[in-house]
């Protein structure tokens, strides 16, 4: 999605409110996410970076990507959290700030393969779900927080875009970082992840029942925001 100039804050929201952001990868769920939860006063959860710490933590302890039984064990015994004090929160990892160091290729692609694993997912949930408990007015991002961790939210949106659209976006996001990059792959890449998230037998990717669904594939980031900010004040309203 094209950026634009941030809009000023709409509103604070006076009462308790969790928006779930779901949807696959490319379609602009983190950085809407960040800026619905800036405009809203709400604090913001990123999912996904939960998962690439135990990634991290099983690249520094050794342990095998392949040994679902290992990983499960690590997400169970290591601390993830978040320093709420920074905007975003930043990721911890057994009190360590690791919000730098999960953002490497290597951790990247580990994340992805310990989310597969139901021991992993299980623990994280759990962890996600207790961060709503103690902050309950979140913006919460992933791709099954309104299907399996927040299926109560009074708010839940689902972000897509067509394969093409996601696969151009990642490729310009990459030569910003001056890399090159074939688009025939990377479209290739999105599809086959696009097959796994959504055929995996814990916590799918999955539009909600009652889930709003917005199609980004010709939308600006501030379009996005913008309709969610509306639904946002369209329930609160409402409540």
């Amino acid at each position: 999605m094209k950026r634009r100039a941030r809009a000023p804050s709409s509103f604070i929201l006076p009462a308790p409110m969790i928006i779930t952001i779901d949807g696959p990868a490319g379609t602009g769920k983190s950085s809407v996410s960040q800026e619905v939860a800036r405009r809203l006063g709400l604090g913001f959860l990123d999912t996904g970076a939960m998962y690439r710490a135990i990634a991290l933590a099983a690249i520094r302890r050794r342990t095998r990507l392949d040994d679902a039984d290992a990983l499960g064990a690590l997400a169970e015994s290591v601390k993830v959290d978040f320093d709420w004090s920074a905007t975003p929160p930043r990721v911890r990892l057994d009190g360590q700030d690791v919000a730098d160091q999960i953002r490497s290729e290597e951790v990247s692609s580990g994340a992805s393969k310990v989310a597969v694993v139901p021991r992993v997912r299980s623990a994280m949930v759990k962890l996600q779900q207790e961060v709503g408990r103690n902050r309950p007015q979140l913006v919460t991002e992933g791709r099954d927080q309104g299907t399996v961790v927040f299926p109560n939210a009074e708010l839940k949106i689902y972000l897509d875009a067509t394969p093409e659209e996601r696969a151009k976006r990642r490729k310009l996001q990459l030569e910003t970082k001056g890399q090159k990059v074939d688009y025939a792959a990377l479209l290739e890449q999105i599809r086959e992840r696009d097959a796994r998230d959504s055929g995996r037998s814990v916590g799918p990717l999955a539009a909600a029942a009652d889930a709003r669904r917005i199609d980004t594939t010709l939308l600006t980031q501030q379009q996005v925001t913008d309709a969610i900010i509306a639904l946002a004040q369209q329930v609160q309203k409402q409540a």
